[in-house]
């Protein structure tokens, strides 16, 4: 994964979806382009009914800097070969900078949608990849910690994504790995501290591209400042057929919708005025 998510879906409609309510103070804004340092709404093991926002980059806790890991791998250093049926042992349960987190501070991530690219060309030539049939948000597998800075005793709360090797999708991306993404029967599951090792590994495989779809768009997503809704508009077809609108058509209509709505609710307010 090249680290990009995007988060569209209001607050209130996460917080339905997921079940879980946003901390205090904790301000949602919509971010197309999430990248390394950004805040990303995430759900812990810790808190199960709260939706907080956490960095994406993750550090240890016992780190003499931050160090911003997007990402950890499931295998480890396994499975160098990033092959995409393999079935070996998860090697993220004994690696230094995870094993801690990987069985005790694991997280949802809630995205709209993760963008990504070949292996060569990157976000050179990038893909963004959601859920179609209206499906919504979803969940990213994460693990995360809190850091202490050694000199201002800030304390930032870092989240990694948790990948596995290609499956179908990102494999005609041309890309070698995949983020994690957990079925909603499994997102119950990802937070429970009492799973065993044997479930844990079997929900960090390459996820069912079943209902998700991608499509090519700008380059422009390369920069991360850059952002608005325009950089998700296609500029070629999705990988697979389907007859549904792509993503950026559906957030498109849905705010058009939504100004609508306000519109219409401006006027009554005036015709009441009036009257």
């Amino acid at each position: 994964m090249c680290g990009r998510a995007t988060i569209i879906t209001p607050a209130v409609n996460l917080e339905k979806r997921f079940n879980a309510a946003f901390v205090k103070d904790a301000e949602l804004k919509e971010n197309v382009n999430i990248s390394a340092g950004n805040k990303i709404p995430v759900i812990t093991s810790e808190q199960p009914n709260h939706i907080q926002l956490f960095t994406l980059g993750y550090t240890p806790h016992w780190a003499h800097k931050q160090t911003y890991m997007i990402n950890a791998r499931s295998e480890g250093s396994l499975n160098v070969e990033n092959d995409p049926n393999y079935k070996g042992a998860m090697g993220i349960f004994n690696k230094p900078m995870f094993r801690h987190a990987i069985k005790s501070q694991r997280c949802l991530v809630l995205v709209d949608a993760f963008i990504e690219g070949p292996k060569q060309e990157k976000l050179n030539k990038p893909f963004i990849v959601y859920p179609n049939r209206d499906r919504g948000p979803f969940a990213l597998a994460g693990i995360y910690d809190t850091w202490q800075h050694p000199l201002t005793r800030e304390l930032h709360h870092t989240v990694a994504i948790v990948t596995s090797a290609a499956n179908r999708l990102t494999q005609r991306i041309e890309h070698h790995r995949a983020p994690v993404v957990l079925s909603k029967e499994d997102e119950e599951k990802w937070l429970n501290p009492d799973i065993s090792t044997a479930e844990l590994s079997r929900m960090m495989q390459p996820f069912d591209s079943k209902g998700f779809n991608a499509y090519p768009i700008s380059q422009k997503i390369k920069n991360p400042e850059a952002n608005g809704l325009e950089l998700l508009k296609p500029i070629g077809d999705k990988l697979f057929k389907d007859y549904d609108r792509c993503l950026y058509e559906r957030l498109k209509f849905a705010e058009e919708d939504e100004y609508a709505i306000r519109e219409e609710r401006l006027v009554e307010g005036d015709q009441f005025v009036l009257f």
